[in-house]
């Protein structure tokens, strides 16, 4: 059995701010929505059915709670929760804040214009919010 190792893109395009029960919680290094991404740590998985049922459960409850966190603290008007990899293969759930108004809503963010690197002190605040909340 292989290690888990992260993908490098994701490494590349977000940073680790929390490693929750399974998963490796990341913020997207992307200011034009609140976005987060969680990957399971185990090596080798591309699905979310390959995942074992406990592994499962846990996955679901980590992304609920996380989920529900950001919806609270940015007071958004939908999350956006999906598990795509069509480009990174890697078992990964995107959870996203997502507010009427914002860069290409009611439209999907994948392919839409360019990332806008967070200034580091709106980071770090949201970040700080976030990780109180889901300390509750």
């Amino acid at each position: 059995m292989s290690e888990f190792e992260l993908d490098g893109r994701i490494a590349r395009d977000s940073d680790l701010i929390a490693t929750l029960d399974l998963c490796q919680l990341r913020i997207q290094n992307d200011s034009r929505w609140p976005w987060l991404v969680m990957v399971p740590q185990r090596a080798d998985m591309t699905e979310i059915f390959e995942l074992s049922e406990a592994d499962h459960a846990l996955l679901s409850a980590e992304v609920n709670h996380v989920a529900a966190a950001l919806k609270e603290i940015t007071c958004a008007t939908k999350i956006n929760v999906g598990a795509l990899g069509n480009i990174v293969r890697q078992l990964h759930v995107h959870v996203i804040a997502r507010f009427e108004g914002d860069a290409n809503w009611p439209g999907p963010i994948w392919g839409y214009g360019s990332a806008e690197p967070y200034d580091s002190e709106k980071r770090q605040a949201l970040v700080n919010t976030l990780m109180e909340k889901l300390s509750r």
